[in-house]
């Protein structure tokens, strides 16, 4: 999977790269930030989604697209498609020039609008990757975790970065019998949990 990333993807997550790293010291300011996963947790998303049961593969919070590049790879060996929500337009302008940049723009449904009103309409939901506004996580965890297939992931970005603002939804998690759950230390942080 690795091994096969398309040369026209590499080059724009390359470039991604640089962007984030600048945005975070430039005075960008935070919604036009790209806020995306550094290059191994995106290696360690794609592997659990390439591994992830049969289902829907869903992502919400899209920034720019780079973190749906690295899952698009995983829905490629799948043989699915990913459907990402994006909430802020100039993102969703911003993924959508990515995904024709890259050539995936008929493997991703990029969705506009808030996940939690649109979420209802999916289930048999096999991964799912929440990097989104922190104070969002539990009510999208809330309308996720009842549509997880039976040994199905929810994968959710910054719990060790934003520990103070995730503390309640880690615990929340960690107490819920209806998943196996861990706090994995690569990248920001990624609370992985596994549907019983």
């Amino acid at each position: 999977m690795f091994h096969n990333i398309p040369d026209a993807m590499l080059k724009r997550m390359q470039e991604m790269e640089r962007l984030d790293v600048a945005d975070r010291t430039d005075g960008t300011p935070i919604t036009k930030r790209l806020r995306q996963i550094p290059p191994e947790t995106g290696k360690f998303l794609a592997l659990l989604c390439a591994s992830a049961p049969k289902g829907n593969v869903i992502e919400i919070g899209t920034s720019g697209g780079y973190s749906s590049m690295w899952l698009s790879l995983a829905c490629r060996v799948r043989g699915d498609k990913l459907t990402t929500f994006e909430i802020l337009p100039n993102k969703v302008e911003l993924a959508a020039k990515t995904f024709r940049m890259v050539g995936i723009e008929n493997t991703i449904n990029l969705m506009h609008g808030d996940a939690r009103q649109l979420l209802d309409q999916y289930c048999q939901i096999a991964f799912c990757f929440l990097d989104a506004e922190k104070d969002i996580y539990t009510d999208c965890y809330e309308k996720v975790i009842p549509n997880l297939v039976t040994g199905g992931l929810l994968a959710a970005d910054n719990v060790l970065s934003h520990q103070d603002d995730l503390a309640s939804f880690v615990e929340h998690a960690e107490a819920d019998p209806r998943v196996d759950a861990l706090t994995v230390p690569i990248g920001k942080g990624v609370l992985l949990c596994r549907k019983i």
